[in-house]
């Protein structure tokens, strides 16, 4: 990836339906919201953002040895089109893409993250975004118009309207494991079994 790709790593969730921080469960031993910090810094990206909300102060502390800018998001509870905003709001006057990742894929690898970029290189937009069913979804690296044009989205939809509006152009990338992302309590015992996640104490 080039070095103008910068990244955003979209953890200041509540976890409400988990029940408790996803951010801070670990694979083998490191916090989810570290390993995706990690994997976007060895991607390549120039610049790395941690949007932090709830329980930032526990999020802050977990990526706190790594070369990334923690930007807070106190409107969390609103949605992840707000952290988006939050980003940007924080990457201005950047014009180039940006990685958009989330840290509950437990599966996700760099291979995939550089996949991506490569795909957005020769995406008729400039964006490429993984494949669940028939729609497209983050982690995603987006063109600075798709950025703008997710600005106006609300709630927790984040990119979803831009990225499968009709005419997107947006190239899909196949990552059928990056479907099981922690949720509910269910999908932390699916991940555990699979050896995504560290069984809980």
């Amino acid at each position: 990836m080039t070095s103008s790709l910068v990244a955003v790593v979209l953890a200041a969730g509540g976890s409400t339906r988990l029940g408790r921080p996803k951010q801070l469960l670990t694979r083998d031993g490191e916090t989810l919201v570290h390993r995706a910090a990690r994997l976007a810094l060895a991607s390549g990206a120039s610049r790395v953002l941690v949007i932090v909300g709830a329980y930032a102060g526990d999020v802050v502390a977990a990526v706190r040895d790594l070369p990334v800018e923690c930007v807070v998001n106190a409107r969390w509870s609103e949605g992840l089109a707000g952290s988006v905003r939050v980003a940007m709001d924080a990457l201005a006057p950047h014009d180039h893409a940006t990685l958009l990742m989330t840290c509950d894929q437990p599966a996700l690898d760099v291979a995939y993250i550089q996949a991506l970029g490569d795909a957005s290189r020769r995406a008729p937009s400039g964006s490429a975004a993984t494949r669940f069913g028939d729609r497209v979804g983050v982690p995603a690296v987006v063109a600075p118009t798709m950025l703008r044009a997710a600005l106006a989205v609300q709630g927790d939809r984040g990119l979803r309207d831009a990225l499968n509006a009709p005419g997107a152009d947006v190239i899909a990338c196949d990552a059928p494991d990056l479907g099981v992302d922690i949720d509910t309590p269910e999908d932390l015992a699916a991940a555990v079994a699979r050896g995504w996640l560290d069984p809980l104490e």
